[in-house]
Protein backbone atom coordinates (compact mmCIF):
# COMPACT_ATOMS: atom_id res chain seq x y z
CA UNK A 1 0.00 0.00 0.00
CA UNK A 2 1.08 3.44 -1.11
CA UNK A 3 1.17 6.24 1.96
CA UNK A 4 -1.60 7.89 2.09
CA UNK A 5 -2.14 11.13 0.79
CA UNK A 6 -5.21 12.12 3.27
CA UNK A 7 -6.33 12.05 6.56
CA UNK A 8 -10.09 11.83 7.22
CA UNK A 9 -10.90 13.91 10.81
CA UNK A 10 -14.16 12.57 11.80
CA UNK A 11 -16.39 15.58 14.18
CA UNK A 12 -19.64 15.37 15.52
CA UNK A 13 -22.08 17.69 13.82
CA UNK A 14 -25.28 17.85 16.28
CA UNK A 15 -26.00 14.04 17.49
CA UNK A 16 -24.72 10.50 18.12
CA UNK A 17 -26.88 8.10 17.12
CA UNK A 18 -25.78 7.77 13.55
CA UNK A 19 -22.06 7.13 14.46
CA UNK A 20 -22.13 3.91 13.72
CA UNK A 21 -23.81 3.98 9.67
CA UNK A 22 -21.61 7.02 9.58
CA UNK A 23 -18.27 5.43 9.71
CA UNK A 24 -18.92 1.99 8.50
CA UNK A 25 -19.91 3.54 5.10
CA UNK A 26 -16.28 5.40 5.68
CA UNK A 27 -14.64 2.03 5.29
CA UNK A 28 -17.22 0.43 2.74
CA UNK A 29 -16.71 3.11 0.39
CA UNK A 30 -13.40 4.66 0.43
CA UNK A 31 -10.50 2.21 -1.22
CA UNK A 32 -7.62 4.84 -1.63
CA UNK A 33 -5.50 4.86 1.51
CA UNK A 34 -6.09 7.68 4.15
CA UNK A 35 -5.73 7.95 7.47
CA UNK A 36 -8.79 8.32 10.25
CA UNK A 37 -8.82 11.05 13.28
CA UNK A 38 -11.86 10.95 14.93
CA UNK A 39 -13.23 13.73 17.79
CA UNK A 40 -15.44 12.20 20.00
CA UNK A 41 -16.86 14.88 22.13
CA UNK A 42 -18.31 13.38 25.46
CA UNK A 43 -20.26 10.32 23.49
CA UNK A 44 -22.63 8.13 25.04
CA UNK A 45 -21.90 5.16 26.54
CA UNK A 46 -22.39 2.93 23.85
CA UNK A 47 -21.46 5.23 20.92
CA UNK A 48 -17.92 5.42 22.74
CA UNK A 49 -17.67 1.71 23.63
CA UNK A 50 -18.18 0.77 19.57
CA UNK A 51 -15.59 3.56 18.84
CA UNK A 52 -12.79 2.01 21.31
CA UNK A 53 -13.80 -1.52 19.56
CA UNK A 54 -13.34 -0.24 15.80
CA UNK A 55 -10.62 1.86 16.52
CA UNK A 56 -8.71 -1.73 17.92
CA UNK A 57 -10.11 -3.29 14.49
CA UNK A 58 -9.16 -0.62 11.77
CA UNK A 59 -6.12 1.07 13.80
CA UNK A 60 -8.30 4.87 13.59
CA UNK A 61 -6.74 7.43 16.35
CA UNK A 62 -9.76 8.63 18.65
CA UNK A 63 -9.45 12.46 20.43
CA UNK A 64 -12.11 11.80 23.04
CA UNK A 65 -13.20 14.51 25.41
CA UNK A 66 -15.53 14.54 28.56
CA UNK A 67 -17.67 17.42 27.29
CA UNK A 68 -19.17 18.54 24.29
CA UNK A 69 -17.47 20.36 21.55
CA UNK A 70 -18.53 22.84 19.54
CA UNK A 71 -17.77 21.66 15.40
CA UNK A 72 -14.58 24.28 15.34
CA UNK A 73 -13.02 23.07 18.45
CA UNK A 74 -13.65 19.51 17.03
CA UNK A 75 -11.82 20.71 13.75
CA UNK A 76 -8.86 22.25 15.13
CA UNK A 77 -8.55 19.21 17.73
CA UNK A 78 -8.08 16.96 14.64
CA UNK A 79 -6.62 19.16 12.37
CA UNK A 80 -3.47 18.99 14.75
CA UNK A 81 -3.08 15.04 13.60
CA UNK A 82 -2.55 15.76 10.58
CA UNK A 83 0.37 15.18 8.57
CA UNK A 84 -0.83 14.60 5.45
CA UNK A 85 -1.12 16.88 2.11
CA UNK A 86 -4.78 16.70 2.24
CA UNK A 87 -7.92 16.56 4.76
CA UNK A 88 -10.90 15.86 5.21
CA UNK A 89 -13.66 17.09 7.10
CA UNK A 90 -16.54 14.32 7.49
CA UNK A 91 -19.48 15.31 10.02
CA UNK A 92 -20.17 12.28 11.87
CA UNK A 93 -24.29 11.97 10.63
CA UNK A 94 -22.96 11.68 6.37
CA UNK A 95 -22.89 8.26 4.66
CA UNK A 96 -20.62 8.48 2.03
CA UNK A 97 -21.14 6.56 -1.50
CA UNK A 98 -18.20 4.71 -3.71
CA UNK A 99 -15.55 6.48 -5.34
CA UNK A 100 -16.43 9.38 -3.41
CA UNK A 101 -12.59 10.23 -1.79
CA UNK A 102 -10.87 9.51 -5.14
CA UNK A 103 -13.43 12.09 -6.88
CA UNK A 104 -12.53 14.69 -4.54
CA UNK A 105 -8.46 14.24 -4.62
CA UNK A 106 -8.33 13.83 -8.16
CA UNK A 107 -10.45 17.24 -9.12
CA UNK A 108 -7.74 19.26 -6.70
CA UNK A 109 -5.27 17.61 -8.29
CA UNK A 110 -6.40 18.27 -12.31
CA UNK A 111 -7.76 21.70 -10.88
CA UNK A 112 -5.35 22.86 -8.23
CA UNK A 113 -8.50 23.79 -6.02
CA UNK A 114 -7.66 24.79 -2.19
CA UNK A 115 -11.27 23.28 -1.09
CA UNK A 116 -13.48 20.50 -2.89
CA UNK A 117 -17.22 20.05 -1.95
CA UNK A 118 -19.08 16.72 -3.23
CA UNK A 119 -22.39 16.87 -4.43
CA UNK A 120 -24.34 17.05 -0.31
CA UNK A 121 -28.00 15.54 0.12
CA UNK A 122 -29.65 15.47 2.65
CA UNK A 123 -32.16 12.99 4.67
CA UNK A 124 -33.09 9.21 3.97
CA UNK A 125 -33.56 7.30 1.51
CA UNK A 126 -29.61 8.39 1.14
CA UNK A 127 -28.54 10.41 -2.06
CA UNK A 128 -31.59 10.85 -3.53
CA UNK A 129 -32.90 14.88 -2.28
CA UNK A 130 -30.30 17.28 -3.04
CA UNK A 131 -28.81 19.51 0.16
CA UNK A 132 -25.80 21.55 -1.57
CA UNK A 133 -24.60 21.64 -5.14
CA UNK A 134 -22.01 24.65 -4.68
CA UNK A 135 -23.30 27.80 -3.63
CA UNK A 136 -21.83 31.60 -3.43
CA UNK A 137 -20.40 33.40 -0.56
CA UNK A 138 -18.53 36.76 -1.36
CA UNK A 139 -18.91 40.37 0.52
CA UNK A 140 -20.52 42.85 -1.57
CA UNK A 141 -20.91 46.84 -1.38
CA UNK A 142 -23.92 48.20 -1.61
CA UNK A 143 -25.35 51.23 -3.13
CA UNK A 144 -24.93 53.02 0.35
CA UNK A 145 -21.43 52.18 0.76
CA UNK A 146 -22.44 49.08 3.30
CA UNK A 147 -20.67 45.85 2.96
CA UNK A 148 -23.21 42.64 2.86
CA UNK A 149 -23.37 39.26 2.79
CA UNK A 150 -23.68 37.53 -0.30
CA UNK A 151 -24.83 33.49 0.68
CA UNK A 152 -26.26 31.35 -1.45
CA UNK A 153 -27.11 27.33 -1.86
CA UNK A 154 -27.79 25.86 -5.18
CA UNK A 155 -29.81 23.37 -5.84
CA UNK A 156 -31.17 22.72 -2.67
CA UNK A 157 -34.78 20.70 -2.07
CA UNK A 158 -34.10 18.95 -5.96
CA UNK A 159 -33.95 15.23 -6.60
CA UNK A 160 -30.73 14.31 -7.91
CA UNK A 161 -32.37 12.12 -10.77
CA UNK A 162 -33.94 14.78 -11.99
CA UNK A 163 -31.08 17.32 -12.40
CA UNK A 164 -27.91 15.09 -12.43
CA UNK A 165 -26.78 15.16 -16.24
CA UNK A 166 -26.62 19.58 -15.62
CA UNK A 167 -23.94 18.46 -12.44
CA UNK A 168 -20.58 19.47 -13.63
CA UNK A 169 -17.46 19.96 -12.15
CA UNK A 170 -16.81 24.16 -11.96
CA UNK A 171 -14.99 26.92 -9.56
CA UNK A 172 -17.84 27.69 -6.88
CA UNK A 173 -17.62 30.19 -3.95
CA UNK A 174 -18.87 28.03 -0.69
CA UNK A 175 -18.12 24.38 0.43
CA UNK A 176 -19.92 23.29 3.89
CA UNK A 177 -18.52 21.09 6.59
CA UNK A 178 -21.02 17.98 5.94
CA UNK A 179 -18.09 17.06 3.82
CA UNK A 180 -15.29 18.67 2.43
CA UNK A 181 -11.95 18.33 0.95
CA UNK A 182 -8.88 20.53 1.74
CA UNK A 183 -5.19 20.97 0.83
CA UNK A 184 -3.48 21.13 4.77
CA UNK A 185 -1.43 23.65 3.22
CA UNK A 186 -3.53 26.37 3.17
CA UNK A 187 -3.81 26.59 7.06
CA UNK A 188 -0.50 27.76 7.02
CA UNK A 189 -1.93 30.71 5.66
CA UNK A 190 -4.89 31.12 7.10
CA UNK A 191 -4.02 29.68 9.99
CA UNK A 192 -6.23 27.28 12.13
CA UNK A 193 -10.57 27.64 12.37
CA UNK A 194 -11.60 30.55 14.29
CA UNK A 195 -12.93 28.93 17.71
CA UNK A 196 -15.09 32.32 17.85
CA UNK A 197 -17.79 31.12 14.92
CA UNK A 198 -19.16 28.68 17.63
CA UNK A 199 -21.85 27.09 16.08
CA UNK A 200 -22.73 29.15 12.39
CA UNK A 201 -21.60 29.92 9.00
CA UNK A 202 -17.76 28.71 9.95
CA UNK A 203 -18.36 27.10 6.67
CA UNK A 204 -18.73 30.77 4.85
CA UNK A 205 -16.30 32.54 6.97
CA UNK A 206 -13.31 29.42 5.83
CA UNK A 207 -14.12 29.61 2.69
CA UNK A 208 -14.37 33.56 2.26
CA UNK A 209 -10.55 33.07 4.48
CA UNK A 210 -9.49 31.29 1.77
CA UNK A 211 -10.70 33.13 -1.04
CA UNK A 212 -8.66 36.19 0.53
CA UNK A 213 -5.36 33.98 0.25
CA UNK A 214 -6.04 33.05 -3.13
CA UNK A 215 -7.39 29.83 -2.73
CA UNK A 216 -10.31 28.23 -5.20
CA UNK A 217 -12.96 26.05 -4.07
CA UNK A 218 -14.44 23.65 -6.66
CA UNK A 219 -17.79 21.65 -6.48
CA UNK A 220 -17.50 17.70 -7.64
CA UNK A 221 -20.79 15.98 -8.08
CA UNK A 222 -18.53 12.97 -9.02
CA UNK A 223 -18.45 12.72 -5.44
CA UNK A 224 -22.06 12.08 -3.36
CA UNK A 225 -22.53 12.22 0.17
CA UNK A 226 -25.49 12.87 2.37
CA UNK A 227 -26.03 13.83 6.06
CA UNK A 228 -28.83 12.24 7.55
CA UNK A 229 -30.78 14.40 10.54
CA UNK A 230 -32.06 12.91 13.47
CA UNK A 231 -36.06 14.06 13.75
CA UNK A 232 -36.98 13.41 16.37
CA UNK A 233 -34.10 12.90 18.02
CA UNK A 234 -33.32 9.89 20.58
CA UNK A 235 -32.72 11.49 24.13
CA UNK A 236 -28.60 10.60 24.90
CA UNK A 237 -28.60 13.12 22.08
CA UNK A 238 -30.92 15.84 23.54
CA UNK A 239 -28.23 17.81 25.81
CA UNK A 240 -25.93 18.27 22.64
CA UNK A 241 -28.24 19.15 20.83
CA UNK A 242 -29.82 21.94 22.78
CA UNK A 243 -26.13 23.29 23.51
CA UNK A 244 -25.00 22.68 19.58
CA UNK A 245 -28.14 25.43 18.69
CA UNK A 246 -28.36 27.32 21.43
CA UNK A 247 -29.26 30.88 21.03
CA UNK A 248 -25.94 32.13 22.55
CA UNK A 249 -23.75 30.08 20.52
CA UNK A 250 -25.90 31.31 17.19
CA UNK A 251 -25.59 35.01 18.40
CA UNK A 252 -22.15 34.60 19.06
CA UNK A 253 -21.44 33.50 15.69
CA UNK A 254 -23.11 35.78 13.83
CA UNK A 255 -21.82 38.54 15.85
CA UNK A 256 -18.24 37.50 14.87
CA UNK A 257 -18.90 37.19 11.56
CA UNK A 258 -20.20 40.58 11.17
CA UNK A 259 -17.71 42.47 13.78
CA UNK A 260 -14.62 40.37 11.73
CA UNK A 261 -15.24 40.95 7.99
CA UNK A 262 -16.42 44.63 8.55
CA UNK A 263 -20.64 43.68 7.32
CA UNK A 264 -23.62 46.18 8.16
CA UNK A 265 -26.18 44.45 10.09
CA UNK A 266 -29.02 43.74 7.69
CA UNK A 267 -31.97 42.50 6.53
CA UNK A 268 -29.68 39.19 6.40
CA UNK A 269 -28.31 39.23 10.01
CA UNK A 270 -32.04 40.53 11.31
CA UNK A 271 -33.71 37.67 9.72
CA UNK A 272 -31.19 35.14 11.73
CA UNK A 273 -32.00 36.99 14.82
CA UNK A 274 -35.41 36.71 14.07
CA UNK A 275 -34.96 32.70 13.57
CA UNK A 276 -33.26 32.53 16.55
CA UNK A 277 -34.06 28.67 18.02
CA UNK A 278 -35.83 27.00 14.94
CA UNK A 279 -33.91 23.81 14.77
CA UNK A 280 -34.31 23.03 18.42
CA UNK A 281 -38.31 24.20 18.00
CA UNK A 282 -38.36 21.63 14.65
CA UNK A 283 -36.53 19.10 15.76
CA UNK A 284 -37.38 18.75 19.29
CA UNK A 285 -40.45 20.51 20.45
CA UNK A 286 -42.62 20.12 17.18
CA UNK A 287 -42.29 16.27 17.57
CA UNK A 288 -43.20 16.59 20.91
CA UNK A 289 -46.19 18.76 20.07
CA UNK A 290 -47.24 15.77 17.68
CA UNK A 291 -46.92 13.22 20.81
CA UNK A 292 -49.15 15.80 22.82
CA UNK A 293 -51.95 15.94 19.72
CA UNK A 294 -52.27 12.05 19.20
CA UNK A 295 -50.60 13.48 15.36
CA UNK A 296 -53.89 15.51 15.02
CA UNK A 297 -53.37 18.29 12.70
CA UNK A 298 -54.52 21.72 14.57
CA UNK A 299 -52.46 24.87 13.79
CA UNK A 300 -54.19 27.17 17.05
CA UNK A 301 -53.49 24.30 18.89
CA UNK A 302 -50.07 23.64 17.45
CA UNK A 303 -49.23 27.20 17.96
CA UNK A 304 -50.56 27.90 21.36
CA UNK A 305 -48.45 25.02 22.75
CA UNK A 306 -45.42 25.76 20.74
CA UNK A 307 -45.60 29.56 21.58
CA UNK A 308 -47.44 29.70 24.84
CA UNK A 309 -46.04 26.86 26.61
CA UNK A 310 -43.27 25.12 25.32
CA UNK A 311 -41.13 27.46 23.33
CA UNK A 312 -40.63 29.77 26.59
CA UNK A 313 -39.52 26.28 29.21
CA UNK A 314 -37.10 25.01 26.09
CA UNK A 315 -35.61 28.75 25.76
CA UNK A 316 -34.96 28.95 29.72
CA UNK A 317 -33.79 25.55 29.78
CA UNK A 318 -31.52 26.58 26.86
CA UNK A 319 -30.13 29.63 28.56
CA UNK A 320 -29.14 27.38 31.73
CA UNK A 321 -27.36 24.91 29.33
CA UNK A 322 -25.60 27.31 27.76
CA UNK A 323 -24.64 29.57 30.90
CA UNK A 324 -23.41 25.96 32.59
CA UNK A 325 -21.13 25.40 29.66
CA UNK A 326 -19.42 28.62 29.48
CA UNK A 327 -18.24 28.29 33.16
CA UNK A 328 -16.76 25.24 33.09
CA UNK A 329 -15.53 24.60 29.38
CA UNK A 330 -15.46 27.54 26.81
CA UNK A 331 -13.16 29.64 28.20
CA UNK A 332 -10.78 27.06 28.71
CA UNK A 333 -11.24 25.66 25.52
CA UNK A 334 -10.46 29.32 23.73
CA UNK A 335 -7.17 29.57 25.77
CA UNK A 336 -6.04 26.73 24.92
CA UNK A 337 -7.24 27.20 20.75
CA UNK A 338 -4.22 25.99 18.80
CA UNK A 339 -1.86 28.00 16.94
CA UNK A 340 0.15 27.45 13.69
CA UNK A 341 1.95 23.87 14.91
CA UNK A 342 4.96 21.83 13.74
CA UNK A 343 3.01 19.36 12.59
CA UNK A 344 1.33 21.05 9.94
CA UNK A 345 4.41 22.67 8.53
CA UNK A 346 5.89 19.31 8.20
CA UNK A 347 2.47 18.07 6.21
CA UNK A 348 2.63 20.60 3.83
CA UNK A 349 6.41 20.65 3.27
CA UNK A 350 5.40 17.35 1.69
CA UNK A 351 2.78 18.50 -0.68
Amino acid sequence: MSEPQVTIVVTPRERFSYTRESLESIYQYTKVPFKLVYVDGNSPTKIRQYLEAKSQEKGFEIIRTNYYLFPNRSRNLGLERVETPYVVFVDNDVIVTSGWLEALIQCSEETGATVVGPLVCQEEPVHETIHFAGGESRIIRDIKGRLRLREKMYKQGRRVADIRPQLQRTPTELSEFHCTLVKTEVFRQIGFFDEAMLNTKEHVDFCMAVAQVGGTVYFEPDSVATYVPGKPLKWTDLHFYMLRWSDAWELASLSRMQEKWGLAEDSYFKQKYKALGWRRRDTILLPLIQKITFGIKHRFLQKVLMYGLLAPVEKRLNRYLTTQYAKQHLQQQQVQAPTHSKILETATSRN
